[in-house]
């Protein structure tokens, strides 16, 4: 009976502490997300469909927070298993769920960029493309992966070196910015809100942390992905901290 309540008490300690944290961390994000611009005209990119929910929804609700204007640009169909044309439906409802319009939404199409962990995708194509759309639309934040691409896939960080390349040679519109996606460990990855003292203790210029309600939101639309909702994608949303936690940093 004794460890039994000792388990109880660690249980609801833990719960309490976390709960606390959590508070803290919103008040932190919010203070750190004071250095971005309000109302900004932001540009996430991303390789596949389900990229904008698996990794970016606490980016993408923090910055929706900020009253930033949302688009989305992302590089390939996701037809690595021939289901391109659901996938990209699936994008297009996950996208409503997280508060980006369909009209400010591109989804490339091109035989140029494949769903494929095996091809290298040409880094001046994919930066002629990225830069025509950040100055046709005004664009001053561009969001994207970091060096590692979060999963290593070799499509994410594709889209790093384009955009690093971009802001190295002076490239991109005066007054854009670019803020990556921070990797994590693999342990770190899957502690869900357990990574927020990592978080903190690791050095970064924004961090967004997402309420219970705002998980909700995120868990709807990573749901919106049907195709992609296989055993350990359900295992992904229950423990990964991308679902509830995004440090960025900016180039």
């Amino acid at each position: 009976m004794e460890v039994v309540v000792l388990c109880s008490a660690v249980a609801v300690l833990i719960w309490g502490f976390l709960w606390a944290w959590t508070a803290l961390e919103r008040m932190k994000s919010r203070e750190q997300a004071g250095q971005l611009r309000a109302e900004g005209r932001t540009l996430l990119v991303i390789a596949h469909p389900d990229d904008e929910a698996l990794f970016f929804a606490p980016t993408v609700l923090g910055l929706a927070s900020l009253k930033h204007r949302l688009s989305l640009i992302c590089f390939s169909t996701g037809n690595f298993y021939n289901q391109g044309e659901i996938r990209k439906k699936e994008l297009l409802k996950s996208c409503a769920v997280l508060g980006i319009p369909s009209s400010r939404i591109m989804i490339i199409d091109n035989r140029a960029f494949p769903d494929d962990p095996g091809v290298q995708w040409d880094t001046e194509h994919v930066a002629s493309i990225l830069l025509q759309h950040t100055e046709a639309n005004g664009i001053n934040l561009v969001v994207t992966f970091d060096a590692r691409g979060v999963s290593g896939h070799i499509n994410h960080i594709a889209l790093y070196t384009a955009v690093r390349t971009l802001h190295s040679e002076g490239r991109l519109p005066k007054g854009c910015s670019v803020l990556t996606l921070q990797t994590v460990n693999v342990v770190r990855k899957y502690i869900s809100l357990l990574d927020l003292p990592f978080s903190r203790l690791q050095a970064q210029n924004v961090i967004f942390v997402l309420t219970s309600e705002e998980v909700t939101q995120a868990k709807r639309a990573v749901s919106c992905h049907q195709s992609q909702l296989l055993w350990f994608r359900y295992l992904y949303v229950f423990f990964s901290r991308y679902l509830r936690i995004n440090s960025l940093h900016f180039l």
